[in-house]
């Protein structure tokens, strides 16, 4: 039996993404964004308001970074989401976080956190309907401790957090359970 639940956003797991972006001046700051997604092999869309501070300083500065929360940072992660840098300057400060500058745009990459992408702004769609902020991934770099022998990002070592709308909780994934493009290959 089914039970009708009304209008939820029922999409589950939703990523917990890192978005970090310099001000015009050189600030740092870092949102915590469930509502993004790869839409391209080389691009992410980030479907972020016009009011986030972030969303600013990317229309700015025309670069941002997008890193995967993991669970080892998921205090930093969550306070990434609950404090706005528009009613908090010293936002990225007060987490004693370290970022670096990326190599490939003008966005800072967040040390702490396991994968970063890193993105030229591609375009800000805006419609009555969907406000997205669309980056091309130019690079994208990962502590090795995550990668696997063969230097690819192994989600059993990542350990990725994963945002549960239904509760607001959060999860950890990583246990492989099949094979893409072969589990259902018996139906074919």
């Amino acid at each position: 039996m089914r039970k009708d639940l009304g209008k939820v956003p029922a999409v589950y797991p939703m990523p917990v993404l890192m978005v970090a972006a310099y001000d015009e001046a050189g600030t740092v700051n870092v949102m915590n964004a469930a509502w993004g997604m790869i839409c391209d092999m080389d691009k992410i869309a980030l479907f972020i308001d016009e009011e986030h501070r972030t969303t600013k300083n990317i229309r700015a500065v025309g670069a941002f970074t997008v890193s995967i929360a993991d669970r080892a940072h998921m205090d930093a992660a969550d306070f990434f989401g609950i404090a706005s840098g528009n009613d908090m300057a010293d936002k990225f400060a007060r987490t004693g976080y370290h970022a670096a500058k990326s190599g490939y745009v003008n966005a800072p990459v967040i040390e702490e956190f396991p994968v970063a992408m890193e993105c030229e702004l591609a375009e800000i769609v805006e419609t009555e309907n969907l406000h997205a902020v669309v980056g091309r991934i130019v690079n994208v770099s990962a502590d090795e401790r995550v990668l696997d022998e063969n230097g690819k990002i192994a989600p059993e070592k990542l350990d990725a957090l994963i945002f549960d709308q239904f509760r607001a909780g959060y999860y950890v994934s990583g246990e492989k359970v099949g094979e893409a493009w072969n589990a259902g290959r018996k139906l074919m």
